[in-house]
């Protein structure tokens, strides 16, 4: 295949708002050693990406400028050393960045199959979600049948994937959204309960329920003390994100008396070995329930390429439910 020396993609042209990112040509990546060129159908957009735009969430220093850290597309490319990818292959992957373009370069490894039946907008939501609530759900929170679990923004892109894995690996699943509607959806995906954080306190929620084993949340602030009051004794605090702030006032006796484990992650500053052992364990336990339909992304709403600020006025107005997408080609 013939390669073009350019492609168009999405900058940031400076720190700001959604108008700063704008269409432009870079020239075409490269392939390194180990890593596999794709061309991208879709690009996932995430919340990390309009932090980076804002100014607040720096690349990592060998990473792309370009925002995007997920998609989905074909092969084209290999760089030198042993894959097992070939060209024409279709793949999902994790991105170190850059995925807002219309070729996207990364770690082969970190790549996976487009599951069975799955169209390549599906596919191009899974990889950041399903890394993200994989590594801290289930391997860094120990998540285990049975047990009740609360995540915070369950409407969201992480929320409605970390419902419905919970529920399909037999935990009870309890969530927070922010109205009727969102609550629903959460319900049928397979929370127990949905909380409306508006109109109720999810704090009294789960003490009622008998207090939550685990808890996934992004929001920080305020509810990081209110969190640690709806654990179980003995219960586990995962921290992914700060929305509402990153610093409180805490009262760590509660911690200690209560045996409680606070815990948390990013997942882009991981090196390429953790992100590639979190793949493993994608493929092994997770990718059969998507091949199977058990489990699937779900959809908010689908922009162009040159609409990415759009995209990102969509998600940072709180009103999507699901994965927002991004069509390159």
């Amino acid at each position: 295949m013939s390669l073009p020396n350019v492609m168009r993609a999405v900058e940031i042209t400076k720190a700001g708002g959604p108008e700063v990112l704008q269409i432009c040509e870079r020239p075409m990546p490269t392939p390194a050693y180990g890593e596999i060129l794709i061309r991208l159908a879709y690009a996932g957009v995430n919340r990390p990406d309009a932090l980076q735009r804002a100014g607040s969430y720096a690349p990592p220093p060998t990473a792309s400028d370009l925002p995007g850290l997920e998609g989905a597309g074909e092969v084209i490319a290999l760089g030198e050393g042993g894959t097992e990818w070939a060209v024409g292959d279709s793949v999902c992957a994790l991105l170190p960045g850059g995925g807002y373009a219309e070729y996207v370069t990364c770690a082969a490894k970190h790549a996976l199959p487009v599951p069975a039946g799955m169209s390549m907008k599906q596919a191009a939501c899974l990889p950041e979600t399903f890394f993200t609530v994989w590594s801290n759900v289930f391997m860094r929170g120990g998540l285990q049948a049975g047990e009740r679990f609360l995540v915070h923004g369950g409407s969201s892109g992480i929320g409605t994937t970390a419902i419905q894995l919970a529920a399909a690996f037999g935990a009870r699943v309890f969530t927070t959204a922010g109205s009727d509607e969102k609550c629903a959806v959460c319900t049928d995906l397979g929370a127990e309960q949905a909380i409306n954080y508006r109109s109720d306190d999810f704090v009294a929620a789960l003490r009622e329920a008998g207090g939550a084993n685990l808890i996934l949340d992004m929001v920080g602030g305020d509810y990081i003390p209110r969190n640690i009051k709806a654990l179980a004794d003995e219960g586990r605090l995962v921290q992914i994100a700060f929305l509402s702030g990153a610093k409180v006032e805490l009262n760590f006796a509660q911690i200690m008396m209560r045996r409680l484990t606070v815990t948390g992650s990013t997942l882009r500053p991981q090196n390429d070995l953790a992100k590639s052992r979190i793949a493993d364990q994608l493929r092994e336990q997770v990718w059969p329930l998507l091949d199977a339909g058990t489990i699937a992304p779900v959809m908010d709403s689908e922009f162009a390429l040159a609409d990415a600020a759009a995209a990102h006025t969509r998600i940072e107005d709180g009103s999507h439910i699901g994965k927002i997408v991004l069509k390159v080609r």
